[in-house]
């Protein structure tokens, strides 16, 4: 697979050739982990990629659930695409400058909206940065453009699915956490969950599938990684992280080197790890 792909990953200089494309559209995806005391909205408008719209991952969201930043309803994921500009026809390249690689969790929503030409800019905003490329404080001139959304069902799990899973071994659930949060040997950011993971999950650190410079890895080395974790990649997977963001750079990686059959379990460890009812694990996998 090239390096850059506009359904997967593309690079800083892909980007800078592309800028100007009548259909590009940017998408700043920038999220913080709630302890990081960062506004990434104010940092956008502040500084970011020309014509880039930002992408409030908390807030295009179903609020009707307790958890956080949960898949969006139809509904209001195209009143807000639409509002935004971004809709048919268009080719999007979604980037972050956040730890946790929040891009990649707008890629995969997307992509479960049936959105096929959108991409997450390899390196992110740290990257663009570093190569001294342009940057804007002024807002772009949005004109509306309607989005048609196929909800692909495949791939999003609910809790009741991964339970399922997770007994009757029939997908190979992979969680994107520390080592040591996915052992149990560490305290969950969020209060009051339980330390540990999914009973028969694999563990496939997020930081692992990255290089120094936070570029994903070549497909080959993304694939070695899983294979490394001891995932049986025949078999479908279910990725899973601490509240669904890391998540999806498991799906990203996967899709890099060609496996598609994959869901993201969209409550993660912050549905997972507050109910007493369900079991856990600890130690290694």
């Amino acid at each position: 697979m090239d390096q850059d792909d506009p359904k997967t990953l593309v690079s800083t200089a892909w980007l800078a050739a592309h800028l100007k494309d009548p259909d590009l559209r940017v998408i700043d995806a920038s999220w913080h982990l709630p302890g990081g005391k960062r506004n990434p909205k104010a940092e956008y408008d502040a500084s970011h990629i020309p014509g880039a719209r930002f992408f409030d991952i908390d807030e295009i969201s179903d609020h009707r659930s307790a958890l956080p930043h949960m898949v969006p309803p139809v509904a209001k994921f195209m009143s807000r695409m639409r509002s935004m500009g971004v809709g048919d026809g268009h080719q999007v390249v979604v980037y972050d400058d956040s730890d946790v690689l929040s891009a990649a969790r707008v890629w995969w929503l997307f992509k479960l909206m049936g959105q096929n030409d959108v991409a997450m800019l390899d390196g992110g905003l740290s990257k663009w940065r570093s190569e001294e490329r342009t940057l804007e404080d002024v807002p772009p001139v949005v004109r509306d453009r309607h989005m048609t959304v196929r909800r692909q069902n495949h791939r999003v799990k609910d809790v009741t699915q991964v339970s399922a899973a997770s007994k009757l071994g029939d997908f190979e659930i992979i969680d994107a956490r520390a080592e040591g949060r996915f052992r149990g040997e560490l305290e969950e950011p969020r209060a009051g969950l339980r330390a540990g993971h999914i009973p028969g999950s694999r563990n496939v650190p997020f930081a692992n599938l990255l290089n120094h410079d936070k570029t994903l890895k070549t497909p080959d080395a993304l694939k070695a990684e899983f294979k490394a974790a001891g995932v049986d990649l025949s078999k479908p997977a279910i990725t899973t992280c601490g509240s669904g963001v890391t998540a999806c750079v498991l799906a990203l990686a996967m899709e890099r080197f060609g496996k598609t059959n994959y869901a993201v379990y969209d409550g993660s460890w912050t549905e997972w790890g507050a109910f007493s009812t369900l079991p856990i694990a600890t130690g290694e996998a």
